[in-house]
């Protein structure tokens, strides 16, 4: 399928590896030149070179922390003010009880996982409305729609973007522009590696099997993929998507027992 986005330029944060990477790939495939952000300057740059040389794009690797000021303003002077595709994506804060947080601990999430898209979406906004077509991708989490219970800072972060998002699609849609997030479950990614070898120490059994336990709670049987959550977030960009406005698509094959 063609996804009309042959030329568009993008931004896509987090993307040395894992989720973030899995959606630069599919935007490089269908022919959109990125700027990718992430804070390890020599995975990213490894990266952006294999990105290059699979798909033939521009791609310019920016090393920052995208949740602090200075971060954002050096993606979005490498991206220059035509910036067609917004994905944004940040590592989540750290898991705990609901007795162990200050208001500190909760600023800092809100920094990361709500304020930093927000800054983007206001940034880029404005240009995609005035040339009249845009996408806007946030990956949040599947927490936002079945909250985990150790994972309070990020439950609330995410759920306050999602309720930004849900009012402003519906103010920028009738200028082409379109803004949605994906919710994703359990994926392969390093992510999914450390929780296994946590899991496998505690309970003192192989990585093996504690990644057939976790499969196990997964009506699919399998962690996802970068590659398809990646093709996801593509399709969510293209000119075929251009009625989905306000969305949360959840990628967790099958795990949230939810009707809607």
């Amino acid at each position: 399928m063609d996804l009309g986005l042959r030329g568009k330029k993008g931004i896509v944060c987090a993307a040395s590896k894992g989720l973030g990477r899995g959606c630069a790939e599919a935007l490089a495939e269908a022919g959109v030149d990125l700027v990718i952000c992430a804070r390890g300057a020599e995975a990213l740059e490894a990266t952006a070179a294999a990105i290059r040389a699979a798909h033939g794009v521009k791609v310019t690797a920016v090393a920052c922390d995208i949740t602090t000021p200075e971060g954002r303003a050096a993606v979005l002077a490498a991206a220059g003010p035509e910036v067609d595709i917004l994905v944004t994506n940040a590592g989540g804060p750290p898991p705990g009880q609901w007795t162990d947080w200050s208001r500190d601990d909760f600023i800092k999430a809100l920094d990361a996982n709500m304020l930093t898209p927000i800054a983007l979406m206001q940034a880029v906004l404005p240009g995609m409305m005035a040339r009249g077509w845009g996408r806007v991708v946030n990956i949040t989490s599947v927490s936002v729609k079945a909250p985990v219970a150790v994972l309070g800072l990020s439950n609330s972060a995410r759920a306050g973007l999602t309720g930004f998002v849900a009012g402003t699609a519906r103010q920028v849609a009738g200028k082409g522009v379109t803004i949605n997030n994906l919710q994703p479950g359990m994926h392969a990614t390093d992510r999914a590696v450390s929780l296994d070898q946590g899991a496998a120490r505690a309970q003192n059994i192989s990585e093996d099997e504690a990644r057939a336990q976790r499969w196990a709670q997964i009506p699919a049987g399998r962690y996802g993929t970068s590659a398809e959550f990646g093709a996801t977030c593509a399709f969510l960009c293209s000119q075929h998507a251009g009625f989905m406005v306000g969305q949360n698509i959840l990628l967790d094959g099958g795990a949230t027992n939810s009707t809607m």
